[in-house]
């Protein structure tokens, strides 16, 4: 289907990585990752990632954009007011955010990674 040039978004036949937050990094809970990467070429990232509920610190390098597949997540900037996360939310992060990822209800995003 479409060669090289063309891939499908989906799961089937792909095992998805299993990762927690680094333990210095974890808020609140037991936040268990499953990650589905599609593309890892050339500084692009993309694929589906999933998390359990807990809450844990991030800090981005990179540009990530994301779409709410289903969950609930909230994200609070560092300084900033909270952004709640719901299905069919689209938002871009820019290197330099820093805040906690808060895990609400299990959620799902597709993502866009570029280093």
């Amino acid at each position: 289907m479409g060669g090289l040039t063309l891939q499908p978004v989906s799961l089937t036949g792909i095992e998805p990585e299993v990762t927690r937050p680094a333990p210095d990094r974890v808020v609140a809970g037991h936040p268990v990752h499953r990650t589905w990467n599609l593309e890892d070429r050339d500084g692009l990232f993309c694929g589906i990632w999933e998390s359990t509920p807990g809450s844990w610190r991030v800090a981005y390098d990179e540009w990530e954009y994301i779409r709410i597949l289903s969950g609930l997540s909230v994200l609070h900037p560092d300084g900033g007011d909270p952004v709640t996360l719901r299905p069919g939310d689209a938002w871009v992060i820019r290197p330099g955010f820093t805040g906690v990822w808060e895990v609400i209800e299990t959620t799902r995003k597709d993502y866009v990674v570029r280093l």
